[in-house]
């Protein structure tokens, strides 16, 4: 069996198509025919290499998608063959099974426990979530990602209350879900901050009550001015930059809580004052929204099923297999919302 892939051969080079042989399955893996597949920073910063040294070249990449399982390899329990799934980067329950090596008339190609660029995917059973056949595989895309990073860190982390502040720095696929989950949540102040007028309308129409460009507002004095001088109780950096991480804990309250979900270049540092440490002021990273992909994502499931999260609205791009370079030349411009691709189209 055969399938279409996109593949990184050299770091910061485009993404070559190439056809690969599907090994026989391991234990523990799942063979999964995609659906749509997120694209995300996290696959531009290895496509530039801002991650360091690649040592799996040539690779498949992708970590967040939907598809219908196959076939299921030795030992897995977690789903069925025609079952639904969300895939995710985050470790679930169930089998982890590594990664595996395609073949191709170039070579091997190394692939891990999930990869979403390819038209059908090895993926190892602990990174699928079975999912109800009626909720759209396209908005289920999302689920492995956007979602559990975004209101994972509202949430879990952050644990926005009812009628508290709240500023979201980069308003991509992660920001915007981040505002969903502060809208669900009843969050009074919802700050969206972005240099995009296009992405802070967008923030808008999903729930954001204040929007600042960056570009024309300094953003640590005019959330300071929304929050009557206090900074917000809560802040999600999303941007993944010096001076917005920066921004991000400066713009908080001195009781309050500064998420970083951003991933600086390799080597790369960012300063704060330690005096805000010392007076209460706390800043944290974060793995994937603190998810628990086997409790969170069927929450995120029921939320859209009850139509209480909208998450169509999320996708601003949507597009072939063939087309993912020129998708990865929008997101590294700024100008993605989060983009999907459709094995389909």
């Amino acid at each position: 069996m055969k399938t279409q892939a996109a593949i990184l051969c050299a770091i910061d080079h485009p993404l070559e198509i190439w056809e690969l042989e599907i090994p026989k399955l391991g234990p523990g893996q799942v063979l999964v025919e995609m659906a749509f597949s997120g694209i995300c920073r996290t696959q531009l910063n290895e496509i530039k290499g801002y991650k360091g040294p690649d040592a799996y070249l040539p690779h498949t990449l992708g970590h967040e998608g939907s598809g219908i399982v196959r076939e299921i390899g030795e030992g897995v329990s977690k789903v069925n063959i025609g079952d639904h799934v969300v895939l995710s980067w985050i470790k679930g329950q169930g089998i982890e099974a590594g990664g595996c090596k395609y073949s191709s008339k170039k070579g091997l190609v190394n692939s891990g426990p999930i990869s979403t660029f390819l038209q059908i995917a090895i993926i190892s059973e602990n990174r699928v979530i079975p999912i109800p056949k009626e909720l759209p595989l396209r908005d289920a895309a999302l689920l492995g990602c956007a979602i559990p990073t975004g209101a994972g860190m509202i949430f879990n982390q952050l644990q926005v209350a009812k009628d508290s502040s709240c500023a979201i720095f980069g308003v991509g696929g992660i920001g915007l879900s981040a505002v969903l989950a502060a809208k669900f949540l009843e969050a009074s102040q919802i700050i969206a901050v972005d240099v995009s007028d296009e992405k802070l309308a967008q923030a808008k129409q999903l729930g954001a009550t204040h929007l600042i460009n960056s570009k024309s507002e300094n953003p640590i004095a005019r959330i300071k001015e929304i929050t009557n001088g206090k900074g917000a109780k809560g802040v999600l950096e999303c941007v993944g930059r010096v001076e917005t991480m920066e921004m991000a804990f400066q713009s908080a309250s001195i009781d309050g809580l500064c998420v970083i979900a951003g991933n600086l270049p390799k080597g790369q540092k960012i300063q704060i004052d330690p005096f805000d440490l010392i007076s209460g002021k706390k800043i944290i990273g974060s793995w994937g929204g603190a998810t628990k992909i086997d409790q969170d994502i069927p929450r995120y499931v029921k939320m859209v099923l009850d139509k209480n999260v909208k998450v169509a609205p999320l996708i601003t791009h949507e597009i072939p297999l063939d087309q993912i370079n020129p998708a990865f030349q929008l997101l590294e411009e700024g100008k993605l919302g989060r983009a999907i691709i459709n094995f389909n189209s």
